[in-house]
C-alpha cells in the first residue's frame, strides 16, 4: 500500500486536515497502514491505488452509498441526465419531481428545497426555523455537522459537544457574539430539555435532534419533545442525515409516529452523489422566502436525478429490510464469535447501523489491531458497519470466517499482554484533533 501512504503524506502538506471529511481520515482507522485512497468502488469491493481490493464491512462510503458501489441502475441515469446537460440557465425538472416524491413519502411535509451536502442542509433548516419564529436560540441533542450555529455550544461551554458523538471539536473562528444560543442536551434525557426550556424557553425557536440514531426512544420521550416544541412554538426539526432510509422508505421518525416541523436528509438518499433536501411543513418553509437562501450547485441536475433513481430502487427492493438482515447477521458474527473465544464485547446501534466495543480498557489499541489484521485478510473492518444493498450472505460468510480467527488472535494477544507489540503503527484516534 506504498502509493496511497505516500499519497497521504502529501496531501497533509497541501490539504489542512488531510481529506475534506474527518471520517475519512487514516488516523481514525489504522494509522500508517489505512490504504487512504481508492482507485476503483463496485458493489462492496473497493481497490487501492496499489491494486489491493478489499470487500467494504466498514462504513461503505461513510453511509452514503446504501446500493452498493456504483449501482448500475442509479449510475445509469446520471449518465442520461449528463448527457442530456446537467446544468443550464433554466432550472431542472427533476427537482419538482423529487419534491413531490419526497412529500408523497412524509404526508406531513409539503414543501421542500434542496441543498448538495448534509451540513448545509442542517444550517438552512436552523435558518428557516430562527426565520420563521423570529427566536435566536437552539435545543439541539447529538451530532449535526460543521457550521457556525453548532459549534457555538463550545463557546458557552468548551466540552459541551463531547457527549454527541465527536469529541474535541473547536469553535475557534465562530463568532463569540453566538455565545449562548445553542444548548445541547441528551437523547432519552427529557429533564435536560425542560431545564434549557426553564431557563431560555421563550427565546427557543427550535429543537433539533435525531429522532433514533441507536437507543430506542424511551416511552414518551419522543412525544414530550414534540409536546414541548408546540407549546413553546419552536420548530421541531429532525435530522435523518444517518438514518434516513436506513429503516424505512424514508425517514426513521415515520416508525415512531412522531411529525416534526421539518426533516433533513442526505447521504443515503442519492447513493453517494451530492444532494440534501429540507423537508418541511408550508408555513414553516415558506419563511425561506423571508432570508437569503441561495446556492448556484443547487441547481444542477445530477444530484436529483441520483435521488430519484435511488429512491425509486429502494422502494422496489425493500432494502431497508435487507440491511437490517445484514446488520443483525453481522451482529450475531460479532457475538457469536467474541463469547467462543471469550472476549468481553457488546454490540449496539440499529440493526442497519450497528456497532461493537471491545469491553477492555485498552478498547483503542484492541480496535486498531482487530482494523490491522482484517485488512490483512482482505477486509476493509472497523468497529462500524454500515450494510448496503449489495452485502450478500458470500460477503458475510467470508467476513465471519475472518472474525473468528482474528477474535481468536486478540484474546491471545490480550491473554499474552502483546496488543501494542503487535500493532504496527499507531493506535487510531477518536474524535477531533489537530494534525501536525
Amino acid at each position: 500500500m506504498n502509493k496511497g501512504l505516500a499519497l497521504y503524506k502529501k496531501a497533509k502538506k497541501l490539504i489542512p486536515g488531510g481529506t475534506q471529511l474527518l471520517s475519512k481520515r487514516p488516523e481514525l482507522f489504522l494509522p500508517e497502514g489505512w490504504p487512504a485512497y481508492y482507485k476503483k468502488a463496485k458493489g462492496v469491493e473497493v481497490t487501492d491505488l496499489d491494486g489491493n481490493t478489499f470487500i467494504d464491512m466498514s462504513i461503505m462510503g461513510v453511509g452514503a452509498c446504501i446500493l452498493g458501489y456504483g449501482d448500475p441502475d442509479v449510475d445509469a441515469a446520471v449518465k442520461g441526465a449528463i448527457d442530456l446537460g446537467s446544468m443550464s440557465t433554466l432550472n431542472c425538472p427533476e427537482e419538482v419531481e423529487l419534491a413531490e416524491l419526497l412529500c408523497t413519502l412524509h404526508p406531513w411535509a409539503s414543501m421542500v428545497r434542496f441543498a448538495r451536502s448534509g451540513g448545509e442542509a442542517m444550517a438552512m433548516a436552523v435558518r428557516i426555523a430562527r426565520a420563521y419564529t423570529r427566536k435566536d436560540k437552539v435545543a439541539f441533542c447529538g451530532y449535526h455537522g460543521w457550521m457556525d450555529w453548532y459549534l457555538a455550544a463550545n463557546l458557552e461551554t468548551h466540552h459541551a459537544l463531547d457527549g454527541h458523538h465527536i469529541q474535541g471539536l473547536e469553535p475557534r473562528g465562530v463568532p463569540h457574539g453566538l455565545k449562548g444560543t445553542a444548548f445541547p442536551f441528551h437523547y432519552n434525557k427529557i429533564h435536560e430539555l425542560k431545564g434549557i426550556i426553564d431557563k431560555h424557553g421563550k427565546d427557543v425557536g427550535a429543537i433539533v435532534m435525531e429522532p433514533q440514531r441507536g437507543t430506542p426512544p424511551e416511552p414518551g420521550f419522543l412525544e414530550e419533545v414534540r409536546e414541548i416544541a408546540s407549546h413553546i412554538g419552536a420548530v421541531l426539526i429532525f435530522d435523518e442525515i444517518t438514518t434516513g432510509f436506513r429503516a424505512t422508505c424514508g425517514g426513521i421518525h415515520l416508525l415512531h409516529g412522531i411529525e416534526p416541523d421539518i426533516a433533513v436528509f442526505a447521504k443515503s438518499m442519492a447513493n453517494g452523489y451530492a444532494i440534501a433536501a429540507v423537508i418541511g411543513r408550508e408555513k414553516v418553509m415558506n419563511a425561506a422566502q423571508d432570508t437569503f437562501i441561495s446556492s448556484t450547485n443547487w441547481t444542477e441536475r445530477i444530484g436529483p436525478v441520483a435521488a430519484l433513481s435511488t429512491i425509486r430502487k429502494h422502494w422496489q427492493e425493500d432494502v431497508s429490510k435487507h440491511i437490517q438482515e445484514v446488520g443483525k447477521n453481522v451482529k450475531k458474527i460479532w457475538e457469536r464469535e467474541a463469547a467462543g473465544m471469550g472476549l468481553k464485547l457488546q454490540t449496539f446501534g440499529l440493526d442497519s447501523l450497528p456497532e461493537f466495543k471491545l469491553m477492555y480498557d485498552n478498547e483503542l489499541s484492541l480496535t486498531t489491531l482487530f482494523t490491522q489484521l482484517m485488512l490483512e485478510r482482505g477486509f476493509l473492518a472497523w468497529f462500524q458497519f454500515k450494510p448496503s444493498l449489495a452485502h450478500r450472505n458470500i460477503h458475510i460468510e467470508r467476513y465471519g470466517v475472518a472474525v473468528k480467527e482474528v477474535f481468536g488472535i486478540l484474546k491471545d494477544a490480550i491473554e499474552t499482554d502483546r496488543v501494542d507489540e503487535m500493532l504496527k503503527g499507531p493506535v487510531a484516534r477518536r474524535g477531533f484533533y489537530r494534525l501536525t
